[in-house]
């Protein structure tokens, strides 16, 4: 084994750096990668080929390079990119996103370009000029998406009915809004008077290029998809062409295991029976009842736990981000990370939006990291939500991760810049914050306690709803009634959660999949060290390596419980 960095290695991780971004720079520009925001993806499927062509020649130089003669720190580093360029390649190959016409940011082409381009940062001296640059390519993109839902569709690869309505309502909400509304224009806002002129060339552009653009990808789900698309009976992958074979692949690149859809469907089976005990003692202590159908009921129906006010929201967020943050140091080595910030979601996207985001700050610093939570229709959202949100949003989650991850320089760039391309072991972590936050005695009520076991139902249930619609075959309705009966969420957002794995195959199985195996970790460290574990340690050891596939956390676990040990 050497003892120096591989330079061959170091190469190949700069390269797919440049790959990943330049192939979906919008994410780089969600990721806060700077460097990429004059650029918009290719969407055809030759620019798609292309991308493949050149990561399968990435793999096979990696592949010549014998792990055993790596260091430590670079058999990671191989183990990560190996992993991150094969999801890559997968995620080209098999192309379920154009087989799910959604208003889904992650899966719908258009809608990543409505979320990630309002966040570009101008701090730059070219800033300006990457964003008037990037505008002027959107209309060869925008027609691109219509392209290739066309070819798709050649091929039977039809899109849901639910999912193409929800695509024809966000553009046609877009749409509505006036010329100097348009979210599009948000990295020159009103009040920069330093950039009045390109401002209005960015409006002239967005009207007399962009909009046409985006009127013509409406009219093709309005006339062409729609008539054809597949109906609620038929909403899984597994209903086109190649829909199996690229669920598997789904299945196995979001949760970065091996397991299987129908293991995974049976563990979440598990886990739902596995609540119902928590749910009956938490249940006495905060509603006098144990009754499931009661607690559910009381949760849903019962007007004290919703908000009246949108301010009631984001106070409720910022609270409990403010009593993270005073406990962290006493749980996580000390983290020199950017701040986080609370926004709300715009109201033209509340229709098809989860409660809340994450959004991560600009590698430069030019812009916080960001808690993005739904306000919209206060007297819908429910009190005992929204605490076990922010820990999963903010700190001791995604933020707390993903900023932390930001300031581990000795890592490629291609580590340190990761969200959804590890999904297992980030919406794992987000996860395990939410329980993690119980333990540090965050939540401020027992009432707010069953937001965070409604959260833990919720996550069980994806298990068995993805799987049951895009493995098993279930319908919309029999997805969404299996979720109604299990947990405590509202009829609303049934259909919301629902619709979102219906346009994004496999996603949803991330997040108990990586908990589980955090918890599994954290269980072992503790057996073997005793009385010698240490909280702020083993964090420090799950968290020091950035997001890294679960494989390769079990790893780097099981060489800090040796180095612990000693």
């Amino acid at each position: 084994m050497s003892t120096e960095p591989n330079s061959e290695l170091a190469e190949l991780s700069a390269e797919f750096f440049q790959i990943q971004h330049t192939s979906d720079p919008f994410n780089a520009t969600q990721l806060g990668v700077t460097g990429f925001d004059s650029l918009v993806p290719d969407p055809s499927r030759a620019g798609s080929a292309a991308t493949i062509s050149r990561i399968t020649d990435l793999e096979r130089r990696l592949d010549k390079i014998d792990a055993a003669t790596l260091n430590e720190v670079d058999q990671i580093n191989a183990a990560v990119l190996a992993r991150l360029a094969w999801g890559a390649r997968s995620d080209l190959e098999h192309c379920l996103w154009e087989t799910s016409a959604s208003a889904d940011a992650y899966s719908s082409p258009q809608a990543m370009m409505f979320m990630s381009i309002p966040t570009a940062s101008m701090a730059g001296p070219d800033a300006v000029e990457d964003y008037l640059t990037r505008l002027v390519g959107l209309p060869a993109f925008v027609d691109a998406i219509a392209a290739r839902y066309r070819e798709a569709k050649a091929e039977g690869r039809i899109p849901t009915r639910v999912g193409v309505n929800q695509a024809i309502e966000q553009l046609t909400g877009h749409l509505a809004l006036s010329a100097d509304s348009d979210t599009l224009l948000s990295p020159l806002p009103h009040e920069d008077t330093s950039h009045q002129q390109q401002r209005a060339e960015a409006s002239t552009i967005l009207q007399e290029r962009v909009r046409p653009a985006l009127h013509r990808l409406l009219e093709c789900l309005r006339e062409e998809l729609l008539s054809v698309a597949r109906a609620d009976d038929q909403v899984g992958i597994k209903f086109v062409p190649g829909g199996e074979e690229g669920y598997r692949a789904a299945v196995r690149r979001h949760t970065t295991t091996e397991l299987s859809p129908a293991e995974i469907h049976q563990i979440g089976l598990d886990c739902v029976v596995g609540l119902r005990a928590e749910w009956q003692q938490l249940g006495e202590r905060a509603l006098g009842t144990g009754d499931l159908p009661t607690i559910f009921s009381r949760l849903r129906t019962d007007p004290a736990l919703r908000f009246t006010e949108r301010s009631q929201i984001v106070d409720t967020v910022a609270d409990a981000l403010r009593r993270a943050e005073a406990a962290r140091d006493a749980w996580f080595p000390s983290f020199d990370i950017a701040d986080c910030v609370i926004e709300e979601i715009h109201p033209i996207e509340a229709g098809n939006a989860a409660l809340a985001y994450y959004r991560p700050p600009a590698g430069d610093g030019s812009r916080p990291g960001a808690h993005c939570v739904l306000t919209a229709d206060p007297q819908e959202r429910f009190v005992y939500e929204y605490e076990a949100l922010a820990f999963h949003e903010s700190t001791p989650g995604h933020h707390l991760q993903i900023a932390s991850a930001q300031t581990l320089t000795e890592l490629p760039d291609f580590r340190r810049f990761l969200d959804a391309e590890v999904c297992g072991y980030v919406e794992g972590w987000g996860l395990y914050s939410e329980r993690l936050a119980d333990e540090m005695g965050l939540y401020s009520s027992d009432v707010c306690r069953l937001g965070m076991l409604s959260f833990d139902a919720l996550r069980a249930c994806r298990l068995v709803v993805d799987t049951g619609m895009h493995h098993l075959g279930w319908s919309r309705q029999q997805a969404m009634r299996y979720m109604w009966d299990n947990t405590a969420t509202t009829e609303a957002n049934v259909r919301n959660e629902i619709d979102r794995y219906i346009s994004w195959p496999g996603q949803a199985l991330a997040y108990l999949i990586g908990r589980r195996e955090i918890t599994r970790l954290r269980g072992v460290a503790e057996q073997r060290l005793g009385s010698g574990f240490d909280i702020r340690s083993f964090h420090g050891a799950v968290l020091g390596n950035g997001a890294v596939p679960l494989g390769v956390l079990e790893q780097v676990v099981l060489r800090w419980i040796e180095s612990a040990a000693r």
